[in-house]
């Protein structure tokens, strides 16, 4: 990639999801100079850890892959630190993610448009974004774009236990959906996943790579950003840490994509945040904004499974002596049992009828196995992975002291309200539902986790605080808005009260969607690369979708 300079127009922090997007389109025209600047070091494309998408258990909680931060002791969860796994790496957690692409469902968008300031934020604004960075290989049709750079492949569901989870599903009362990224979320189907002929592909091998020969775009990892440096009210540069030590670097605008854990941590390093809370840490205040921080939102998950009778799930291949066997098949064919991230279907639902739209996720697994790759025990199963998709507990990510090098404390709150304790005990309640159709009955040789033992509402909720993680969806500690608690302007992406700095991450989500981040994340970068172009947005979209409840 190109050669440095000592000064840049645009500084993109971070070479993640949203940096890479950014970095592609800022460069289009080549009258733009851009910089990213990644903490973590290259996805070398030898490294099957990354590339093989059955591989995605190995970065997670490899201090190589992963940034490996936890939250402080959780109060409800007993007092136990959950940890936060986060991209070290060029392309971020899009390089170790579990690669499903959820947008989420449209009443998400709807309901940030109905926020102050926040109307061009509504569905029809981000579905022409949504469609125009996307190939999706199931066919381009008024919801789904066909000739983008992130290509879409959708689950091919041939395993049998997937053919009786979607019976289950119907005879639980539920319906399928042709495409949950489509016109109904609402229902179950074959899920969509970020794979190209059997390979990861990352938000850097989607957007950054195939530009990397452009003069006007440089690339730098291992390089952390201490501090934004800010005179006058306005971004100047950055300093940052590397091989090299501490350095200064200019540019004329700086744009944090550094997610929701450290942009709002290098926002507060710089002197951005609640001046009370920086100048008791050590940090001085450079600009008093008490939202930078706050806000934080995240998706808590168990998994409910069952083990199996019959010898069809996917626990022979966690054997030892059949890895290089997988490893060699994806290696010289891209195909086999490494080509496939596993989880290949699953669906979304509500769990009680106070809600618009579905408050459930599940993920369907045909094996019963932990995140990790670790399972609780031997022999063949299958498992649903659930929990509440927008809760109302929120935390923050706050730093403890000036030194850059220090992660922030994390504190997700989670099980902190009563709607998220209701709706976990709900949640179970339909995934125990679902796993005990009768279509199940041929597999099922019967419930392990929780397991019978568990039954009462507070054994549930006892059980979900001994076994709960997150599903890796951290989000909204900048968000955008017009209120004093808001950080970042909805209409140029700036930091409220700055010149030169923007954020466009998962921090300046106002709230998480129903799913999965990373397709959101990847949909605010490309509207965000007009706004900062000064492009005409792409025109609204009205395409139709379903809503559970006719409008008023």
């Amino acid at each position: 990639m190109a050669s440095r300079a000592k000064h840049y127009d645009t500084i993109v922090v971070g070479g993640g999801s949203a940096g890479s997007c950014l970095a592609n389109r800022l460069t289009a025209d080549g009258s733009r100079s851009v910089l990213v600047l990644e903490a973590g070091r290259r996805d070398w494309a030898l490294d099957p850890f990354i590339h093989m998408p059955a591989a995605l258990t190995f970065p997670i909680g490899s201090p190589r892959y992963d940034w490996m931060y936890t939250t402080e002791p959780e109060p409800q969860m007993n007092n136990r630190r959950i940890t936060q796994g986060r991209g070290k790496i060029l392309g971020g957690s899009s390089s170790i993610n579990g690669m499903i692409f959820q947008r989420g469902n449209p009443m998400d968008y709807e309901r940030w448009a109905a926020d102050p300031g926040m109307q061009t934020w509504s569905y029809a604004n981000c579905l022409p974004y949504f469609k125009r960075m996307e190939t999706c290989l199931a066919g381009a049709d008024e919801w789904r774009g066909g000739a983008g750079p992130l290509v879409v492949e959708r689950g091919p569901v041939r395993n049998p236990l997937f053919g009786a989870f979607f019976e289950a599903v119907q005879q639980a009362g539920y319906q399928l959906t042709s495409d949950v990224n489509g016109y109904r979320q609402e229902g179950f189907a074959a899920f969509d996943r970020n794979l190209r002929h059997g390979r990861r592909l990352s938000a850097a091998r989607a957007y950054l790579y195939p530009v990397k020969h452009r003069r006007n775009l440089a690339v730098r990892t291992s390089t952390r950003v201490a501090r934004i440096v800010i005179e006058g009210g306005r971004a100047r540069g950055v300093e940052v840490i590397g091989r090299g030590g501490r350095e200064r670097i200019n540019a004329d605008e700086v744009i944090l994509c550094a997610g929701a854990f450290n942009s709002p941590q290098i926002l507060q390093l710089s002197g951005v945040g609640d001046s009370a809370h920086l100048q008791s840490v050590g940090v001085e205040p450079v600009h008093h904004l008490p939202g930078v921080g706050q806000n934080l939102q995240d998706h808590l998950e168990v998994y409910v499974q069952h083990a199996c009778k019959q010898p069809v799930s996917l626990n022979p291949n966690l054997k030892l002596w059949r890895r290089p066997f997988i490893g060699a098949q994806w290696l010289f064919l891209r195909s086999g049992p490494g080509a496939s991230n596993h989880f290949e279907g699953g669906g979304f639902a509500r769990s009680n009828e106070d809600v618009d739209y579905p408050n459930l996720m599940f993920h369907f697994l045909p094996i019963a196995v932990r995140y990790d790759g670790t399972a609780p025990a031997g022999g063949h199963g299958y498992q649903v992975h659930i929990g509440p998709m927008y809760s109302d507990a929120r935390g923050s990510v706050l730093i403890t002291t000036a030194d850059p090098t220090q992660a922030p404390a994390i504190r997700m709150n989670y099980l902190s309200t009563a709607q998220d304790r209701r709706e976990w005990v709900e949640a179970i309640a339909v995934a125990r539902d679902i796993l005990s159709q009768s279509a199940f009955e041929p597999f099922s040789s019967g419930e392990i986790s929780p397991g019978p033992q568990v039954s009462t509402d507070e054994e549930v909720l006892d059980w979900v605080r001994r076994d709960g993680e997150t599903a890796y969806h951290p989000s909204c500690t900048n968000r955008m808005g017009t209120d004093e608690m808001s950080v970042v302007d909805p209409q140029t992406m700036k930091v409220r009260g700055l010149d030169g700095i923007r954020v466009v991450d998962a921090s300046a989500m106002p709230y998480v969607t129903n799913a999965n981040i990373y397709a959101p994340v990847m949909m605010m970068a490309e509207k965000a690369a007009d706004l900062i172009l000064g492009n005409t947005p792409l025109p609204a979209d009205p395409a139709p979708f379903y809503r559970h409840r006719a409008q008023s």
